[in-house]
């Protein structure tokens, strides 16, 4: 009888080797020396009971169109169980435009609600105690207005800062590295977000004043270590950043928050968070001397919309089952659960119920939450934990020799393409599988989702735009923007200015127009 053939190599998601079968890993603590949850370095989750005593928040993003549809939209999805809000807003919006500038053709409340002024954000929570709900808004370059929009209609509402509660993505860096919606240069970016933190941890102190995001970055074609790595270096900066602008640690570092992405590897998804988890406490403790408070990762998971194929859409709901399942089981703190038609338009309200559904069907009937870290000891768990933790690290002393992350944009974004390349050419060959896309592939009628009329939305914002502007004082208006910049000028922290200028009813356009006026423009 000849000779078997050598097994073939199987690898990860990631490209991580894995065994054919795991055991004991060298180095393993005796039996006996187990773990616990909530404790550091907090591998196994971040509170000693996790899910027995809450469970995650279901925080599912919304935002399109006008305020007063996304508001419709929350509405729903408070009265069918969401515990928390998520608003996703344009592009113009994020970018510093009002709906009614020529760079906002063509794109106001397509991916996300439009928002210009404080009156757009009246409209967006109408019926809505901020002061009774949690508030998540993944916004990035213009957080600091946003920000400031949300803190005057709580003061509108009576609701004192120091209830409001709630976080902005906030995370400057990764726009650069991965996403693109940047405005100023790269240092007066991480002043505003430096001007957040401080604001926040003065005035509104339930606030998470900065979501560090790897979900972009993975969804741009980071491995999962890359994810850790890419994301955990911007963290560090913010973090020195902040303590360099004469904030103590302790009063911002415990309302860090971070933002993953959860993929279709399953076991490997686990472990990322677990790693991710074990190692932000360990370099937070190692570099600044972190209390246990500081060192705890608490992070939001969105399942990962890069995943979801528009063949064969009903695919997508298995695959938001898993990876949702998979954040679950790594201990996350919030969730988004994308809807399965999210390949083709933005959700309808079926597919975000159904969304939504599926996290409380794993909350209530699938028994994951009844113990901390169920698959902690895994042998094969165990060991894909510590190699992620590895290459995590690797890549963060790389970005150390080089300067810190600020500095190592250009690192950041080659090593991404490199592996988005890869993945890509994986899919081509067919050594990668993807159901519905190069497996199991099958004729299908095609499917047809309406689309709102986004002409007439865009002219129904302008002319609110332009009822605003003859409505107002422009004097106030002037005096408050003049003091914007007086504050971009100087070293003070801009958000108190911010706060003044929409109450004056500024507009988000108007104020960044007064950065850009002082500040410039990235220009790559």
């Amino acid at each position: 009888m000849g000779e078997s053939a050598a097994p073939e190599e199987r690898r990860t998601g990631s490209g991580i080797p894995v065994q054919r079968i795991y055991g004991p890993a060298e180095g393993a603590p005796p039996s006996g020396e187990v773990e616990d949850a909530g404790v550091f370095p907090f591998t196994r989750g971040i509170h000693p009971t996790m899910y027995r005593g809450r469970v995650w928040t279901m925080r599912q993003y919304a935002g399109f169109g006008t305020a007063e549809e996304t508001n419709g939209r929350f509405r729903y999805l408070l009265d069918r169980g969401q515990t928390g809000l998520s608003v996703a807003f344009d592009l113009p919006t994020q970018m510093g435009y009002d709906s009614d500038h020529s760079m906002a053709e063509g794109e106001v409340g397509r991916v996300g609600v439009a928002i210009d002024s404080l009156e757009d954000m009246r409209d967006l929570f109408r019926g809505i105690d901020l002061g009774a709900v949690s508030t998540s808004m993944t916004i990035n370059s213009t957080a600091s207005i946003l920000l400031a929009f949300y803190v005057a209609l709580g003061d509108e509402q009576g609701v004192s800062r120091d209830r409001l509660s709630g976080t902005v993505q906030n995370d400057v860096l990764k726009e650069y590295v991965a996403r693109g919606t940047y405005i100023y240069p790269v240092e007066q970016s991480l002043r505003l977000v430096s001007d957040i933190m401080g604001f926040c941890a003065a005035e509104v102190p339930r606030w998470n004043t900065v979501s560090i995001s790897g979900y972009h970055i993975r969804e741009a074609g980071a491995t999962a270590p890359q994810e850790v790595a890419f994301t955990f270096a911007n963290g560090l900066e913010y973090v020195a950043r902040a303590m360099e602008s004469g904030i103590e640690l302790e009063a911002f570092a415990p309302r860090l928050s971070f933002f993953f992405a959860a993929h279709n590897d399953f076991l490997e998804e686990v472990a990322k968070f677990r790693a991710a988890r074990r190692l932000w406490a360990r370099l937070m403790r190692d570099r600044f001397g972190a209390s246990d408070a500081s060192c705890r990762l608490r992070f939001h998971t969105q399942t990962g919309g890069s995943t979801l194929t528009a063949q064969q859409p009903m695919n997508n709901v298995v695959r938001v089952a898993v990876q949702a399942l998979a954040a679950v089981l790594g201990g996350t703190q919030s969730l988004h659960t994308n809807g399965y038609d999210e390949a083709l338009a933005l959700p309808t309200e079926v597919s975000a119920k159904l969304a939504l559904r599926t996290q409380q069907i794993i909350a209530d009937e699938s028994g994951v939450t009844e113990t901390a870290d169920p698959l902690g000891g895994s042998w094969y768990i165990e060991a894909l934990t510590d190699e992620i933790e590895s290459r995590a690290r690797e890549y963060i002393e790389r970005i150390d020799e080089m300067g810190g992350a600020s500095r190592a944009i250009d690192f950041m974004q080659e090593e991404i393409h490199r592996a988005a390349y890869a993945f890509q050419l994986e899919v081509e060959s067919g050594e990668r599988k993807v159901v519905g896309v190069n497996a199991h592939v099958e004729a299908e009628e095609p499917v047809r989702i309406g689309q709102p009329d986004y002409s007439s939305l865009e002219a129904l914002q302008r002319e609110k735009l332009r009822s605003l502007r003859s409505r107002r004082d422009p004097e106030a208006v002037a005096m408050a923007l003049g003091s914007v910049e007086e504050a971009a000028r100087s070293d003070a922290n801009l958000m108190p200015a911010m706060v003044d200028a929409v109450k004056a009813l500024a507009t988000l356009g108007e104020i960044s127009d007064t950065l850009r006026g002082v500040w410039g423009s990235y220009d790559g």
